[in-house]
C-alpha cells in the first residue's frame, strides 16, 4: 500500500495555511439514496445520490461516489487547480459509484488521488470501479483517467492514518456488507454509517464504533412503518432507530441520510422535526451545507 506517498503531500499542503483551512468539517454533495432525484421539490435536502466531503487539516477526503461527485470534482479544480484527494467507498452498489466515471479530476495528468475500498472475492476496487467502465456500460475504460492513483485494500478493523486524520472502518449490516468509516482528527470524530439495516448484532457493533463521535451519518432511509411492512432485509434503516444509536452511543449530533427518493423536503421536513423532538441535536442531511463537529 502507497498511502505514505499521498499522505506527505496531502499533509505539506496543510502547512502555513490558516486556522479556518485547518478546521474539521463534512459538506453533504449528496443525500439521496438509490437513484438520483433532482426536482423542485428536492431542492433543499437535495437529489444527487451519496457522496461526502470532508475537510481535515486541509486535506480533502471523499466517501462514495455517488451523482454528487460531478460537481464536486468540478468544484475542486477550481479551488485547488491541481486535485489531490482520498476517496473511499462504503461499498459498491450502483448508487455509491455510478458518478465516479464523472469525476472529472481523475482524467487530468498531475491530480493525485487514493482509493480505499474493500475487496470483493478476487476482486479489489481498481477492477470493480473498472467494470462499470467497460462496454456495453460506459464508454470510456478506466484507463483513460490520466491521473496518479493508488488503490488500496481496507475491511472491518481496517486503521488507517491517512494525511492528519485517523480512518477506522467497520462492517455494516447490508447485502453484500458495506463499510462505516470513523474519521478522527485534533481529538474529534465523524462516524459515515450509511446502508446498515438495524438489528440486535448490527446495532450494537455500530454503537462501538460511533461511541463519543461528534457527528454521526446515519442511514434513515425508511420510517419505522414503511420497514416493517415492506422493506425489511433491503439493508436499510429507520430515522426512529437512527435515534436509538445515537442515543446509545453518545453522539454530539445526528444526521439523517440516504433519503429515500420519492420523499420530498416537505416530507423530509417533517421527519426532521419529529427527530428533533426525541433527539435535540438531529437534522435531515442537506446537500451543500457544511456541518462542523
Amino acid at each position: 500500500m502507497q498511502v505514505s506517498i499521498l499522505r506527505r503531500r496531502c499533509f505539506s499542503r496543510s502547512e502555513g495555511l490558516s486556522e479556518r483551512h485547518r478546521e474539521f468539517w463534512l459538506r453533504f454533495w449528496g443525500t439521496r439514496g438509490s437513484l438520483p432525484a433532482p426536482r423542485p421539490s428536492t431542492n433543499i435536502y437535495g437529489g444527487n445520490t451519496p457522496c461526502l466531503e470532508i475537510r481535515a487539516g486541509g486535506v480533502v477526503y471523499i466517501f462514495d461516489a455517488g451523482s454528487g461527485i460531478r460537481a464536486l470534482g468540478a468544484a475542486l479544480q477550481k479551488e485547488f487547480g491541481a486535485v489531490s484527494a482520498n476517496i473511499f467507498f462504503t461499498h459498491y452498489h450502483w448508487d455509491h459509484i455510478h458518478g465516479f466515471p464523472f469525476f472529472s479530476p481523475a482524467y487530468s495528468p498531475g491530480n493525485r488521488f487514493a482509493i480505499f475500498g474493500e475487496p470483493r472475492g478476487s476482486r479489489g476496487v481498481r477492477e470493480i470501479l473498472a467494470g462499470q467502465m467497460a462496454m456495453p456500460y460506459f464508454p470510456v475504460p478506466i484507463e483513460a483517467m490520466r491521473a496518479h492513483v493508488e488503490f488500496c485494500d481496507v475491511g472491518p478493523g481496517t486503521r488507517l492514518q491517512v494525511g492528519p486524520a485517523v480512518i477506522r472502518a467497520e462492517a455494516l449490516n447490508h447485502p453484500g456488507r458495506a463499510l462505516s468509516y470513523r474519521i478522527e482528527y485534533r481529538g474529534r470524530s465523524i462516524v459515515y454509517a450509511t446502508d446498515n439495516e438495524h438489528g440486535a448484532d448490527a446495532n450494537e457493533r455500530l454503537i462501538e464504533h460511533a461511541r463519543g463521535s461528534d457527528i454521526l451519518v446515519y442511514d434513515a432511509a425508511y420510517t419505522d412503518a414503511e420497514w416493517k411492512a415492506l422493506r425489511k432485509g433491503w439493508g436499510h434503516s429507520t430515522w426512529q432507530e437512527a435515534i436509538k444509536v445515537a442515543r446509545a452511543a453518545g453522539v454530539k449530533k445526528l444526521l439523517l441520510f440516504h433519503h429515500e427518493p420519492s420523499r420530498d423536503d416537505r416530507a423530509l421536513a417533517t421527519i426532521e422535526r419529529r427527530a428533533r423532538g426525541l433527539f435535540r441535536n438531529a437534522a435531515a442531511a442537506r446537500e451543500g451545507r457544511i456541518y462542523r463537529p
